[in-house]
């Protein structure tokens, strides 16, 4: 049994089941119409096929003992495939179109080319469309792809993450469903209607995007209260100038001494941070925090009172250490490791719930940044051993999620360091791409919010707001040019999502601030990336706008002049063109 796309020239075939990451032994298919069968040496594998527009696969092991790590299917023989689309799982790991064959890389793992999770766009050769093939629901497991083979000869496996959870025989792997379309960014903005469709909760998604100011791109950690007041007021200041929606003022890392004393407060704040939220509450603002819920540092009170109150490693028997600072950058803690906060412990969950409920009820936070979030479903059971044990990883996540939640009321959440896709129906907003940098390329640069802000917008609108991160402003203390800050600005601002800086208001030149202040003002209902999938150094963004109108900026993301068919002077490299004047942004 294969499944054909002849209108796009893909096919996949060669389909095997998957238990732990390797195909088991298994007697030959029994074939239907509808299903594929596989017997095992103990039990049997089943695939079901819902016909229709998209197809549903359905894959079952049916009378397996023991615990499972994972299942799910292998395609074996894939042929008409160009590129592929590395679906990142959080905010920071990156979406990207992928050759076939593309080496692991010496990186990260989790930013290998060759893994990806929730859903993968397959793109033909020298036709326009994609095959899109991906879970739909995110809020029970997590759904990874691992793709191999060669340029010729492409493999992909598809697999639930089942985390070793309890069973009584029967082993479920998520819903996949399997459908083609002829342009890519529609082909997945319906991918991501279907998890609406299926989602068990109803997305958070604003009326308004979320506007406003926070500290960290500027002041970083080197934040008191003398200077968060100066910002705020010269935050006050442009908003009653420009008469522009500037609703969030939010303070960023650098406020509390250890990551995990949330209601302790360094000596630079010394009236505590009620009394300064109620100051920002007072400007107009809502007042915003940032907080870290999964972290704990090793040398923070929590750690040293609570030791049990942490994931523990099944390797070396010691705290999980997620992440570590053995040199001179340690942030502005002295903790040299950073744990994992063990939310399925009792005590653990009820601190957690006490220091939200605290910055809610009596701090009044309207605006809860949360960071590092991807530190609650990085790790299955063989690696992690939490207090509670046979919970999947996004069981786990949500326990959190629906903790903070349950706190905050109605307040505005952003995910950041985020799960995508288990974190719909909690957060509002939700970062797409790495942080904000000072230079066009790299790590830390333009490269991250170029390249995930589109291939992530399918979900903007649907499932969150996307947050590209804040918009640079200052004419200093970067590597940027006059028309690069210009551009990035453009693309951010007329995404639709968030839209934040963290420069102070008073100090930015006039004709950034007047750009600044248009953004805010325009209604932009969301974008789209019409162009999206195909190999070339020019985005093509259409903004739509509030009185329905389209607003497209073409930019120019490659090193040399680009001249369009209809017009005679080139877009410079790391530059835009608009195709209207719209109040100030020209």
């Amino acid at each position: 049994m294969k499944f054909a796309f002849p209108d796009l020239g893909i096919v996949l075939d060669g389909i095997r089941p998957l238990i732990d990451g390797a195909v088991p032994p298994h007697g030959d298919p029994i074939l239907h119409s509808d299903s594929i069968a596989w017997p095992l040496d103990r039990g049997r594998a089943v695939l079901e096929i819902e016909r229709g527009d998209p197809l549903w696969l359905r894959f079952r092991l049916e009378a397996v003992d023991g615990p499972v790590d994972s299942l799910g299917l292998r395609f074996e023989r894939i042929t008409g495939v160009n590129r592929y689309l590395r679906n990142g799982y959080q905010s920071w790991d990156g979406s990207f179109f992928v050759e076939p064959g593309t080496p692991v890389g010496d990186g990260p793992p989790a930013k290998a080319p060759t893994l990806g999770f929730a859903m993968t766009a397959l793109l033909p050769e020298a036709r326009e469309g994609a095959v899109v093939l991906g879970f739909a629901r995110n809020d029970r497991f997590q759904g990874r792809f691992r793709f191999g083979g060669t340029r010729a000869a492409p493999t992909i496996d598809v697999e639930t993450l089942w985390d070793r959870v309890a069973h009584d025989g029967s082993v479920e792997a998520e819903p996949l469903v399997l459908f083609e379309g002829h342009a890519v960014e529609e082909s997945l903005r319906r991918w991501s209607r279907i998890l609406v469709a299926e989602s068990p909760l109803s997305p958070r998604v604003p009326d308004r995007r979320i506007t406003g100011w926070c500290s960290w791109y500027n002041l970083y950690a080197a934040i008191d209260e003398p200077a968060i007041l100066d910002h705020l007021t010269a935050a006050t200041e442009f908003r009653d100038r420009h008469q522009v929606p500037l609703d969030v003022f939010q303070i960023d890392d650098g406020f509390t001494p250890e990551m995990g004393d949330w209601l302790e407060v360094k000596p630079q704040f010394p009236r505590g941070m009620a009394p300064l939220l109620a100051d920002i509450r007072a400007a107009g603002f809502t007042p915003g925090l940032w907080i870290a819920p999964f972290m704990v540092g090793n040398r923070s009170r929590l750690f040293r009172d609570h030791p049990d109150w942490v994931v523990r490693d099944r390797t070396t028997g010691g705290p999980l250490a997620q992440m570590t600072f053995y040199g001179e950058f340690r942030w502005h803690k002295r903790s040299e490791e950073y744990y994992i906060l063990d939310i399925t412990h009792p005590d653990a969950a009820a601190y957690i719930r006490n220091v939200f409920r605290t910055w809610s009820r009596e701090w009044n936070v309207g605006y809860f940044k949360t960071d590092f979030m991807l530190f609650g479903s990085e790790h299955g059971p063989d690696r992690a051993h939490w207090h509670e044990e046979g919970l999947s990883r996004i069981a786990i996540w949500r326990r959190m999620a629906a903790l903070i939640r349950e706190e905050i009321g109605e307040a505005l959440w952003l995910g950041c360091g985020c799960p995508l896709w288990a974190s719909v129906g909690y957060v509002d907003a939700v970062r797409i791409g790495r942080d904000v940098g000072v230079t066009w390329d790299g790590e830390y640069s333009a490269a991250s919010l170029l390249r995930d802000q589109p291939t992530r917008n399918h979900a903007a609108g649907l499932l969150w707001q996307a947050d590209p991160d804040c918009v640079l402003l200052r004419d200093r203390f970067h590597h940027l040019n006059y028309d690069q800050v210009r551009t990035l600005a453009l693309f951010a601002g007329l995404s639709g999502g968030v839209v934040m800086t963290s420069d102070k208001l008073d100090q930015i030149p006039e004709e950034r601030a007047r750009l600044f202040a248009a953004l805010l003002a325009e209604p932009i209902r969301g974008c789209d990336f019409p162009e999206l999938g195909r190999e070339s150094d020019l985005i093509v963004q259409e903004a739509r706008l509030g009185s329905g109108a389209r607003l497209i900026n073409r930019i120019n993301i490659g090193e040399r002049p680009l001249t369009l068919a209809s017009e005679t002077v080139p877009i410079l490299p790391h530059s835009s063109r608009l195709s209207d004047r719209i109040g100030t942004l020209a």
